[in-house]
This record gives C-alpha cells, structure tokens and sequence, in this order.
C-alpha cells in the first residue's frame, strides 16, 4: 500500500496543503464541502498503486490550507487560478482533473477555461451545467418559493452559527443524511422542507454507525472543522453570483476532453438531471455510470467502485 503523504506548498502567494502519493502522471483531486483531502483517502494510494502521482489538496480556506479574509476572494476565477498554480509549483503541464461537489464545478471550471492542460475529467456527482440565464439565487428564489433551498440557506449569516454550534453534529448529520444509508432522506432534505426548517433539526441521527465512515473518519473532519469552522466552504457559495456575473462565459463552451461522470442513484444531483444532457456540451462523455444505492459521498461510500471506474477509464485514455 503506497503512503500518504503531506506537504504545504505555496501557490498563488496561498499556503496550500497537499495530501498526495505515487510518481507518474499527474491526478489532482478535489474536495467538495463540508470535505477535506480526506475525501480522497481511498483514491490516493489506489492511483499511486497504478503508476500515477495523486494530489489531493485542501482547497483554500479549507483543513490546513490558508483562509483568505475576504469572502470575495472564494470566487470561481481564484479557484481555478489554484489549480493552475498548483500544476506549475509541482512542475507540470497538464493533469487530468476528479473533482467532487464544489470541487468538480472547479474542475469543469478549469477543464473549459483551459483544456489543454486538463486532458481528461472525471467528474463525481455534479453534472456539467450549462450558463443560466439568470444569477443562480435569483433562479433558486423563483424555483424554491416557499421550500427551504441550501445554496440560499448558505448564502445567510445564520448558517455560520447554525453548522459552528456543534461542530461534530453537524458534520455527522450532513454526511449521514445525504448518503445512500439515508435513502429518500436526502431527496426530502433537499427539495421539500418549508422554508423556517431549521435545517439540522429535520436531519435524524443515523441508526447506527455507517459502514463507509469509522469513527476515526468522522473525528478527521470534526477536529478540522472544529479548528476552522465553516466560512471557507460557505464563501464558496456566497460567489454564485459574483461568479455569474464575473465570468460570463463559464458554460457556454465546448469541453472536448474524454470525461467520466459517476454519481449515486439518491443523488438529487443525478436524480434530477438529464445527464445525456451533458453531451451538447461535453461531446466526449462516457456513458455515465449511476450506482444503486449510494447517495452524494460517492467516492467514500463506494471506493472500490470508484477506483475500479477511475483507473479502467485512465487506461482508456492513456
């Protein structure tokens, strides 16, 4: 079994810290939220174990990575300009980019803006969507009406409180309610709450221990988070719409890269989506692969899975 690794790197002026292990081509992983390199435990020593050099940072304001101060420094343009920073401080020209929630919407972000240094993508759970016609809370407002909608709970002040107050529920909560352990859960989380849920309260403790997350997994997360809080994966929502505007050109190109989409069938993400979709944009897609069972952490709650999936398609493309 290849090692982990760590090391803080310094990109874009950033003190970044990196989890990574192998030697050869390069794959960089990103985490979503509330996540942290750790998302990645299973993938790093499986890519290194195939003849890759995987790096899995803690993207800014995340773990043990630097927290800018200004939330409009968590916009899409300085997410992707770390990941080309981090390709030039490892010396390289190119990698192929896995990205998973917030950090797959980077990679499809990085892939578009500059494919010829991420020749291929392996996307988790967040299909690739094309620009909309208007700011998203603007869109989320008309289509949630009176449901209680993330990104715009997100977007508020009392959200900092809410997920800081207990830090190891909340996290316990959330990666339990929208996991394929919780079925439906997540579908009614996510789609049908009034608007004065109070998020947490409506998410039930999980029965029993979840057979993807150890309890050592669990205390990674609550010792970070206890450390950082939540701001940094909030900021990156609160830039929604101060990306819509900044970057108005951001879905509206052709990603001519071979790609592989993988996500759970609970996935509202997947569930409601027309992933063939993804091919007037995404011409070289895979057929995209939908796993029974399994909820939004698809990379931790079907590892073998996933690595199965990941290296057979890295073989294909060479």
């Amino acid at each position: 079994m290849n090692a982990i690794e760590h090391r803080t790197v310094i990109v874009n002026g950033l003190p970044t810290h990196l989890a990574e292990s192998g030697s050869g081509p390069l794959v960089i992983l990103l985490h979503g939220f509330p996540e942290l390199w750790y998302s990645w435990r299973h993938q790093l020593p499986a890519l290194a174990a195939a003849g890759y050099h995987a790096v899995a940072p803690d993207l800014r304001g995340h773990g043990r990575t630097a927290a800018p101060p200004d939330a409009a420094d968590y916009g899409m343009a300085a997410y992707v300009d770390d990941v080309l920073g981090l390709l030039d401080v490892l010396g390289e020209s190119t990698a192929v980019l896995v990205g998973h929630d917030w950090g797959m919407r980077t990679a499809w972000a990085a892939a578009e803006s500059h494919p010829a240094r991420f020749p291929a993508i392996v996307a988790l759970s967040v299909p690739h969507q094309a620009r909309t016609p208007a700011p998203p809370t603007e869109q989320l407002r008309a289509w949630a009406r009176d449901r209680l909608n993330w990104m715009l709970y997100f977007q508020e002040p009392v959200a900092d409180s809410d997920l800081s107050a207990d830090v190891a529920r909340t996290l316990r909560l959330m990666l339990y309610g929208l996991s394929g352990d919780a079925g439906e859960l997540g579908v009614r989380l996510l789609t049908t709450l009034p608007a004065d849920a109070v998020l947490l309260d409506e998410i039930p403790e999980p029965p029993g221990p979840l057979p993807w997350l150890s309890d050592a997994d669990l205390s990674y997360y609550v010792s970070e988070y206890q450390r950082t809080g939540f701001r940094g994966g909030l900021n990156r929502y609160r830039n929604a719409d101060r990306d819509w505007h900044r970057l108005p050109t951001l879905g509206t190109g052709v990603l001519p890269q071979p790609t592989l989409f993988a996500g759970g069938a609970y996935d509202t993400a997947v569930r409601f989506n027309d992933l063939s979709a993804m091919r007037t944009l995404v011409p070289n897609l895979h057929e995209p692969m939908v796993i029974p069972g399994c909820g939004h952490w698809i990379q931790q709650e079907r590892p073998d899975e996933i690595n199965e999936a990941v290296l057979a398609f890295l073989d294909k493309v060479g």
